[in-house]
């Protein structure tokens, strides 16, 4: 795929370039609560700005129904990304249309648009092609060239995402390109070993294919989270009221015999903090995870797989991890997660947050962001990236 460095080189100044981004950023009315994803496309926009170029920002924020929702608006996003550009930034209240147009011509060298959220048009995530493909184009009438670095959003055939790239001259911002040598490089094609590989979050359903293609992959496999219980009731354990997907427990025995069998350690939790309820307030309380009193959930990992996860973490040259130990938004049942990040921001490995709650988990619980070798921005499309999937937006940016 092309990439910026080359856009830059064949020179921007004037040219129009629409920038699609990931500005999906937590909200709470219109304070921003989390502006990682806003810190990590600047530098993206900030080199296309300094060189001249007339940039135009899109993305989409939340979950709205094709029409316009206040409540997602991009407004205190533009507002943001100019304090950290240190350079004024415009927004206007459409995406495509007259108003939308004119700020877009309006636009001068080195100056920076913001468009309302893509999501308040239904042609931006529409399957039906034509409806897509309609706003698309507008969309792409609005610039010379476009620009992903929206790694978060790669694996949607959207119409920012993928139509508008097949509709302009298409080049991998500096966070896509980086994503994919990352995930490339260091994770799918030649991983330092040992290769450990940390999954959590609450479903197992949401990570079946990534287990299925990892382990062929990596050295060892640790779970926990929610998804833990699962394969703890598959070893035939009692896990209480703790999570537990029914319909995944078969599955999860062949994960555990095909581990076996190609000689990958897949290490559950040994112990867990239980709660009686789902509530930041509950009782916190230790027990073996083979053993989880009927009346209690498992909401964390408990403090011995917290030493299990560090110790095989600090043995290792290669690190993946997606999805939190337990409830880390709640003080008592975040220790486990916090254990196992700290381990690897103190491992000498080469270490990768899979982005979402994970990368959350990291800012929230207030550790160093440089103490990884790299935090991605798309936790679902890098696990489909892992997963060996085509993601479309990837793959609009390599047409010839």
């Amino acid at each position: 795929m092309k990439t910026l460095a080359e856009l830059l080189a064949e020179g921007v100044t004037g040219r129009r370039v629409l920038v699609r981004a990931d500005l999906n950023v937590p909200l709470d009315g219109t304070t921003i609560t989390d502006d990682g994803r806003i810190r990590a496309v600047a530098p993206t926009i900030a080199a296309l700005a300094q060189a001249g170029a007339r940039v135009i920002v899109c993305s989409h924020l939340g979950r709205p129904k094709g029409t316009p929702e206040p409540a997602f608006s991009l407004a205190p996003v533009a507002s943001r990304l100019g304090q950290l550009l240190e350079h004024p930034v415009n927004f206007v209240t459409e995406t495509v249309g007259t108003n939308a147009e004119a700020a877009a011509n309006a636009v001068g060298d080195g100056d920076v648009l913001v468009l309302e959220n893509l999501r308040f048009n239904s042609g931006e995530t529409s399957k039906d092609d034509a409806e897509r493909s309609a706003f698309a184009t507008a969309l792409a009438a609005l610039a010379d060239v476009y620009v992903d670095d929206a790694f978060g959003a790669v694996h949607r055939k959207h119409a920012s995402v993928f139509d508008v790239a097949e509709l302009l001259p298409a080049y991998a911002g500096l966070l896509v390109a980086k994503e994919v040598r990352v995930l490339g490089d260091h994770l799918t094609g030649s991983p330092q070993r040992p290769y450990v590989v940390i999954l959590g979050g609450s479903k197992v359903s949401d990570k079946l294919a990534v287990i299925e293609n990892l382990l062929g992959k990596v050295d060892a496999l640790l779970i926990g989270g929610g998804m833990a219980y699962t394969f703890l009731a598959a070893q035939g354990h009692e896990v209480g009221s703790s999570l537990l997907e029914k319909d995944q427990i078969e599955r999860c025995r062949g994960f555990l015999r095909e581990a076996e069998q190609r000689g990958v350690e897949l290490i559950l939790p040994v112990d867990s903090v239980n709660a009686t309820s789902f509530a930041e307030d509950s009782d916190p309380q230790v027990s073996d995870a083979t053993a989880i009193p009927t009346d209690r959930m498992g909401l964390d990992i408990g403090p011995k797989s917290a030493a299990i996860f560090a110790e095989k973490i600090a043995g290792a040259r290669t690190v993946f991890w997606n999805g939190p130990m337990g409830v880390f938004e709640f003080p008592s049942y975040a220790v486990g997660t916090k254990t196992v990040a700290q381990a690897l921001v103190d491992a000498t490995a080469y270490t990768v947050v899979g982005g979402g709650d994970s990368a959350a988990a990291v800012r929230r619980l207030g550790l160093p962001e440089d103490g990884f070798s790299h935090i991605s921005t798309g936790g679902g499309a890098s696990l489909e990236y892992l997963e060996g999937k085509t993601l479309p937006g990837l793959a609009a940016l390599e047409k010839e």
